[in-house]
């Protein structure tokens, strides 16, 4: 059975894991190094980029990740995890994983849009727009060369990936639409079981 590790230091994991359960997957909630042994791939929720930076730093959790990511492990962020995989955050804070190509702005959306909701195309996850729900949510200002623009909202992007690594500016967790997190069980960490790393 495939095992997913949820980053649980902070934030919405437990609905993250809730989801991966009902997909069939094996979760572990990861808060210290040894819960990362044999993974096949990693979630790293929303919260607060800054406070989850900062205690997976103090539990030994960033030099890790970082190089399981870069050896080939999938790993899949959302709203704060984004942030989090961002090789560049354009407040000037210092980047935490640093493992996508891309510069992200936090709390894009504005004060009076804290949070709102909204019906976003995505065509790898089918025609069916995502009900996306968006909470202090970054956005993506620039991508790399490599880096596959997945969905925009308003002209500014909030989904993408690069090789194994999927993120997104929302909290797909939060509704009842398993879609996302079954691209990347299916289009991500599948296909990684295959290539021997």
């Amino acid at each position: 059975m495939m095992k997913i590790g949820v980053v649980a230091v902070q934030g919405a994991f437990r609905e993250h894991q809730r989801m991966l359960n009902q997909l069939g997957v094996d979760t572990i909630e990861i808060k210290r190094s040894q819960h990362l042994e044999n993974l096949n791939g990693i979630v790293l929720p929303g919260g607060e980029s800054t406070s989850i930076g900062k205690l997976m730093r103090e539990y030994g959790l960033i030099e890790p990740i970082r190089e399981m990511v870069q050896q080939g492990t999938p790993i899949f962020g959302t709203c704060a995890g984004m942030i989090v995989m961002a090789k560049t955050i354009s407040s000037g804070e210092e980047p935490h994983l640093a493992v996508m190509d891309v510069t992200v702005s936090r709390n894009s959306f504005g004060r009076q849009k804290d949070s709102f909701e909204a019906d976003l195309d995505m065509d790898v996850i089918g025609s069916t727009p995502f009900p996306a729900v968006f909470i202090r949510a970054p956005h993506i200002e620039s991508v790399g060369e490599n880096v596959r623009v997945l969905s925009r909202y308003q002209g500014r992007i909030v989904a993408v990936q690069e090789k194994h690594c999927l993120a997104i500016s929302f909290h797909p967790e939060l509704t009842d639409d398993s879609r996302i997190h079954q691209y990347f069980l299916e289009k991500i960490v599948q296909p990684s079981l295959q290539t021997v790393r």
